[in-house]
């Protein structure tokens, strides 16, 4: 089963739109798992067309008419692997710690916020994965996503993907701004 990890796609107020190589990860991924701050709910129905599956949780940008359509936290089982989706875990000192005692029954964690990603196994052995954000940057190298394998209930080829530079919104000065 392969799985593309997204979160903070902020449309359209950091991109348009999503990258077309972010839009051909999904459509080669059996679940897109998205992990707030969408913004608009264009993305939502974008990504709703195109998904063999997907699971998303609201964030702390998406307003009234995103929170009803998407949890708080979101559950899968996929292939066998517990997943939960959150948006926000908190400061990056004590994250494992606060994760195992939030999420005993999961096997991966999923969220956002951040921007920054982050790949870090907690001393209870769950699975912290945050895919950055693939139209917002920050203070990172690059625009980010995570791709992955699941096998037999584990998760395995955990990539991830550096998007090319783009511009903000209203700059027209490249084709995928």
């Amino acid at each position: 089963m392969r799985i593309l990890l997204i979160s903070d796609t902020h449309v359209p107020s950091r991109a348009r739109r999503l990258p077309d190589a972010l839009l051909t990860a999904v459509d080669e991924a059996d679940v897109v798992v998205h992990a707030g701050d969408w913004v608009d709910e264009a993305t939502l129905d974008l990504l709703e067309s195109r998904a063999r599956r997907l699971v998303a949780v609201y964030g702390n940008n998406d307003g009234p008419a995103l929170r009803e359509r998407l949890p708080e936290v979101a559950r899968a089982d996929l292939d066998g692997l517990r997943l939960a989706v959150v948006h926000e875990t908190g400061p990056a000192q004590g994250r494992e710690r606060r994760c195992d005692d939030r999420f005993p029954d999961v096997d991966v964690l999923v969220f956002g916020h951040s921007h920054i990603p982050w790949d870090t196994v907690s001393p209870a052995g769950l699975r912290l994965l945050n895919p950055g954000s693939p139209t917002d940057r920050r203070r990172q190298p690059a625009c980010t996503f995570l791709t992955a394998a699941i096998t037999g209930g584990r998760l395995a080829e955990v990539r991830l993907h550096e998007l090319p530079p783009h511009t903000r919104p209203g700059d027209r000065s490249r084709p995928d701004a």
